[in-house]
């Protein structure tokens, strides 16, 4: 079986068990070991849709170990992962918003395993403020971010998957509002001043109204809007949104052609349901606070507890790739 055909069916699997907040994780962690047998420093890569949920989760595991200190850099999950693998970086966890930039960029010479853990859909934000807020609905709003004086904006996808996910759901939405040509005007409505590294950066650009619109996570939406009441935003229908396993077919169709490693190397990404995923890098130094951080997260009344708090989805079941090579400390939880 391909590479590309093993991660649908992986997908398959993983988005049919997966629950709303309200539920965790199947498997709850072992004993914490003593806070002093943990020390040094942490290095966590993640999406930068996770900075929020990976910020209190921070808190709540150096709390339990005060001799490590987690150094988290939030960002484009492409970029972290090319940082690792291009760069050279020292990185002890890396989380990333699509599974597949791990499967692809780390696996196998980098990292050995990947664990599935976390879902989302696509959104459109905006705020009260947005022109035309009061009118846009999942039904009309490719007509209005397409008016006249109206900037809308999403992330570089050849830097964060929210990025490339944002241009399939503009080929998506051709085929299914039925409006030829619809992909194109919204690639072209939107200037290259509006296309940001990090779908994160987005925020700021909304709140101070040089930005109306953005391409969002619906997890990233819902915990600025749960922070600030000016943000809203769209949930844009599951044929399009990226969320449904039983769409996947449709998701499928979409495509987008990515920079590869090399000049001149692409990758062609296409439309499959979101998944989030963790690793433990090669390049790592500290693989014992590692397996304490993993065990935390993965953990039905810790971590996971703090994702849904946090507006995260998560899967009811995490599911690794490459499980024969997981550590002994992580066999127990991650199957």
């Amino acid at each position: 079986m391909c590479k590309r055909n093993l991660g649908i069916v992986i997908a398959l699997a993983i988005f049919g068990l997966l629950v709303l907040a309200g539920c965790g994780s199947t498997q709850k962690a072992p004993e914490t070991p003593k806070a002093q047998d943990l020390s040094g420093d942490l290095i966590v890569y993640h999406a930068g849709s996770l900075a929020i949920p990976f910020e209190a989760i921070e808190k709540e595991f150096e709390t339990l170990h005060p001799n490590v200190d987690v150094k988290r850099t939030p960002g484009g999950s492409v970029d972290l992962a090319r940082m690792i693998s291009e760069i050279g970086d020292s990185v002890d966890i890396i989380a990333s918003a699509d599974y597949t930039v791990i499967d692809k960029l780390l696996i196998p010479e980098h990292a050995k395993w990947n664990a599935m853990f976390a879902a989302n859909s696509m959104v459109i934000m905006y705020t009260d403020k947005s022109k035309n807020a009061a009118e846009i609905n999942a039904d009309n709003w490719y007509e209005i971010l397409l008016k006249d004086g109206i900037n809308y904006g999403y992330s570089d996808p050849n830097a964060d998957p929210c990025g490339y996910r944002s241009r399939l759901v503009m080929q998506l939405a051709e085929k299914y509002y039925e409006k030829p040509g619809l992909n194109q005007q919204l690639v072209d409505g939107c200037p290259e001043k509006n296309i940001r590294p990090k779908s994160v950066e987005l925020i700021s650009l909304l709140e101070t109204g040089a930005l109306d619109y953005a391409f969002e996570y619906e997890s990233v939406a819902m915990q600025h809007a749960a922070k600030n009441s000016i943000f809203k935003y769209v949930k844009l229908p599951a044929e399009i949104n990226f969320s449904a396993v039983e769409h996947k077919d449709f998701y499928n169709t979409a495509s987008i052609e990515l920079k590869g490693s090399s000049p001149g190397e692409t990758i062609k990404q296409i439309g499959e349901p979101i998944v989030f995923s963790l690793a433990m890098p090669a390049s790592g130094k500290n693989n014992a606070a590692a397996y304490e951080f993993v065990k935390f997260l993965f953990d039905a009344e810790k971590g996971m507890k703090i994702l849904q708090e946090q507006g995260q989805p998560i899967l009811d079941k995490i599911t690794v790739t490459g499980a024969e090579n997981l550590p002994d400390e992580l066999k127990g939880i991650l199957k």
